[in-house]
């Protein structure tokens, strides 16, 4: 199972989109935006966001889309090194009004320029944080389709100020997104009954509180844990690619259900 490489060299199948400066964008700093163009004629597309020290893109993930009739593109917020920083320094990082709107730009990039008519967006870990936040400052706007999570950075220990504690902050509040939200996480302990695996509204955290997302949300539990690099490598592929195909084939149009399953 490869991983993609960083966009600073060269990504077979991958071609770097040019973005124009979107408002107040900061100076020096400006997020990468990667495709990868399914061989099918689509107007469907995932939006894969990443952030912070998330993992590299896995590539049996963007294989599984493309194969399916979605192109595949790389929303790439981390800080990158800006005009006039000397030996690969970083530019400051970026706080969530950076991201939402650079995500903004690249929204409506797909819609505008690349003629997308249905936008999946995904993420993993601090970066799924970052787009269920997107989604639910934009709920009137609903610029995604629908809402993959995976081992979401919901929680954590004693978190410094930054970027993630701002978000955890914000999520303590309750969100409420608009479009279809899949949030995919590890088992805790042993396996759970199905019924109680799917869980449609919201899921307790250890200390007692309630994490709301949205109106139509499915909690499903993996056996295998989610932190990493995803989806979860040998026996554990299968189940996680199963499920993901079952629950886009049901919240997506029924002309693409048969590609999906």
């Amino acid at each position: 199972m490869g991983l993609i490489a960083e966009h600073g060299g060269t990504l077979d199948g991958y071609e770097s989109m040019p973005l124009p400066p979107w408002p107040d964008q900061p100076a020096g700093r400006s997020a990468a935006m990667l495709r990868r163009r399914s061989v099918r004629t689509s107007k469907r597309a995932v939006l894969y966001l990443r952030c912070l020290a998330d993992p590299s893109v896995p590539e049996d993930l963007a294989s599984w889309y493309a194969e399916r009739g979605f192109h595949f593109y790389v929303a790439d917020l981390r800080p990158h090194a800006g005009p006039g920083q000397q030996d690969g320094g970083r530019s400051r990082q970026p706080d969530l009004d950076d991201c939402f709107r650079a995500l903004d730009a690249m929204s409506a990039f797909l819609r505008d320029t690349e003629a997308i008519d249905t936008v999946v967006v995904s993420a993993h870990e601090a970066g799924a944080l970052i787009a269920a936040l997107w989604c639910d400052q934009r709920r009137d706007a609903r610029p995604a389709d629908a809402l993959i999570l995976a081992g979401p950075a919901f929680s954590g220990g004693r978190d410094k100020p930054g970027l993630l504690a701002g978000a955890r902050r914000q999520l303590r509040g309750g969100l409420d997104i608009a479009c279809p939200v899949l949030v995919m996480c590890a088992a805790a302990g042993r396996d759970e009954p199905e019924e109680r695996r799917r869980r449609p509204r919201r899921r307790r955290r250890a200390g007692g509180g309630v994490i709301r997302l949205g109106p139509h949300v499915t909690w499903l539990r993996l056996a295998e844990g989610l932190t990493g690099q995803l989806p979860p490598g040998g026996p554990a592929s299968g189940p996680f690619f199963r499920e993901l195909g079952r629950w886009l084939g049901a919240y997506l149009a029924g002309q693409f259900r048969d590609q999906l399953l």
